[in-house]
């Protein structure tokens, strides 16, 4: 008679190849992440000054042709990228810490729960343009920071939920209860108790905000309700050139190629860097 091993002898060879998967990865994203940030350092040309004529194609002195001013698509796309990975790398982290606090908080408090659950579902009824709107043109001199200030709004709802939902079965664990018979604090169990058990969630929602406010801010931007000309930005590029597109579709499909692919690239690094089901709940 023989003996057959458990399927779960198998699970620790798994670990190098996700290992390997999610290094490869992590430096695809780097790439581009490295590319947008240091693009204006390597930019050919400034990105104001015209170098060829309106919409011209590509050729000597300006490798993806130029604009509807005859300005460098390359020099633009390279300065175009650093605001908008830092606009929305703030977002995910205010709207990441902000709901995990107030989430992991809910969840232990049932009336502040209650609460939080209503104010939720009223702002996720409010249609994001329209909300993107509404804040940006009620605030002072409107711009990045208006859109910046609207994703966070229009953010931090939904991601209570998602946050709250997953705490929720963690609340009733034995170590949450033997820290409530301790008398320990509220924040204390939501922040050294249940939060640690939340890695993936956590880790999941920050990439699902960094991709979603890189969309809201580049969707205020073609709006031009946030940068306004002359500024270098992907999204404003798109806008402003995209009466030429038959002339030179380089100026409209460089911007757009640069926004998916720091969108998707982010998205699949967080993914790969997730931690597995089994660990995402330990002690």
């Amino acid at each position: 008679m023989t003996a057959t091993l458990p399927a779960v002898a198998h699970r620790p060879a798994r670990r190098p190849a996700r290992r390997a998967k999610a290094a490869t990865l992590v430096v695809l994203a780097i790439v581009p992440l490295l590319l947008a940030l240091a693009g204006p350092l390597i930019a050919p040309h400034t990105i104001d000054t015209p170098v060829t004529a309106p919409f011209a194609t590509p050729g000597d002195g300006a490798l993806l042709g130029g604009d509807q001013l005859g300005r460098d698509v390359l020099s633009r796309v390279l300065h175009g990228g650093t605001m908008l990975i830092a606009g929305a790398l703030l977002v995910a982290v205010v709207v990441t810490l902000t709901a995990t606090v107030i989430g992991c908080i809910a969840v232990l408090r049932p009336a502040l729960g209650r609460v939080v659950e209503r104010g939720a579902d009223i702002a996720i009824l409010l249609p994001p343009l329209l909300g993107i709107m509404l804040i940006a043109l009620a605030w002072p001199g409107g711009g990045r920071w208006a859109v910046i200030a609207a994703a966070v709004a229009l953010g931090v709802p939904y991601a209570v939920r998602v946050v709250a939902a997953a705490a929720s079965p963690l609340a009733t664990a034995g170590y949450v209860e033997a820290a409530l018979a301790r008398g320990e604090s509220t924040p204390y169990i939501a922040l050294r108790e249940i939060l640690p058990n939340l890695r993936a969630t956590v880790l999941t929602l920050f990439g699902l905000r960094f991709v979603e406010a890189v969309y809201v801010i580049s969707m205020a931007g073609f709006l031009q309700i946030g940068p306004q000309p002359p500024a270098s930005d992907w999204s404003l590029m798109v806008r402003e050139n995209a009466s030429g597109i038959l002339l030179n579709p380089w100026a409209v499909i460089a911007p757009s190629l640069a926004i998916a692919l720091l969108a998707t690239t982010v998205n699949l690094v967080t993914v790969s860097l997730t931690p597995d089901a089994t660990k995402a709940v330990t002690r």
